[in-house]
């Protein structure tokens, strides 16, 4: 059989492309009709497969925004805006004319009062989406700076002597454990974690929290671990470390002050004795993140 020239060639197969399209287009509709194909009737409404796809995205969605809020200041602030809410439906549907008018002269700026008020928390919203396991499954970001400057701090803790107690949170929320320390809110840096863990720093005792690449809070209260098990040569931080590591899917990373090793505590086990070095790709590993192969030009 005689071969076809390049350029026939390429332009049958951008034909066969072209055509794969419609046809995957043409089940996906198919599919969505089917969807809507009423499965009950709850009084007069029709319920389809559709409709109940909607209400979980819907339950999901608001279920992410109450994880993410929980417990700080920022759900205070969304209670009060779902009451205006509720007030402004409450108000059109009694019909109540000088509520409605005032409603309606304020909600043009609503929008803009809701950026400034839940800046912070809608930041935090979209790194948590771009940080999400869904999202690594398609996109595998580079080396992560966050990653370098936890590490190059760590083995700055370990050649001066200084304890360190560092929380790298993950999927489970920890605000409970935040609101025990002193906020902080700063890029995450290695002079940082220095600054904060020198023992003449008012803030080096207790554990530093590291949430969505930013040094959250430090001076943090972490549960101890009851383990009976655990080995008794453990100090108080390597108990802190198991202890929340034993509660949530943190990863912690624990320089002792005695003897100046690195070890890092998750899922309720803790890997002692490790170096700079692996402490680099095990926290690529477990934050999901590609270590960068010319770490080892890097001076840590």
């Amino acid at each position: 059989m005689e071969k076809l020239p390049a350029k026939y060639a390429k332009h049958t197969e951008n034909q066969l492309e072209i055509g794969n399209f419609f046809r995957g287009f043409r089940v996906f509709r198919g599919l969505w009709r089917h969807g809507t194909v009423t499965l009950f009737k709850i009084g007069f409404l029709p319920v389809t497969v559709v409709d109940i796809f909607d209400i979980l995205v819907v339950a999901f969605v608001f279920y992410e925004l109450f994880m993410l809020m929980r417990g700080t200041r920022a759900s205070q602030m969304f209670l009060g805006l779902l009451l205006l809410l509720v007030a402004s439906f409450v108000a059109q549907t009694l019909q109540m004319e000088g509520v409605s008018w005032l409603v309606s002269q304020i909600q043009t700026v609503w929008v803009i009062a809701f950026v400034i008020l839940f800046q912070p928390e809608l930041r935090r919203i979209l790194i948590h989406m771009g940080q999400s396991r869904m999202v690594r499954l398609f996109y595998k970001g580079s080396e992560s700076r966050v990653i370098d400057e936890i590490v190059k701090g760590t083995a700055t803790l370990s050649e001066r002597g200084y304890g360190g107690l560092m929380v790298i949170t993950r999927d489970t929320g920890i605000a409970a454990i935040i609101e025990t320390g002193t906020k902080i809110r700063a890029e995450v840096s290695a002079a940082l974690i220095a600054t904060i863990f020198t023992p003449r720093s008012p803030l080096h005792d207790g554990a530093m929290i590291i949430q969505d690449e930013m040094v959250e809070a430090a001076q943090c209260i972490l549960p101890l671990s009851e383990n009976p098990n655990m080995d008794p040569t453990m100090g108080t931080r390597h108990r802190a470390a198991l202890g929340l590591s034993e509660e949530s899917d943190a990863v912690i990373v624990v320089v002792s002050e005695e003897t100046q090793a690195i070890s890092l505590a998750v899922e309720g086990k803790m890997e002692r004795n490790i170096t700079p070095q692996v402490l680099r790709d095990r926290l690529g590993t477990l934050l999901g993140m590609k270590v960068a192969e010319n770490r080892g030009k890097e001076r840590v």
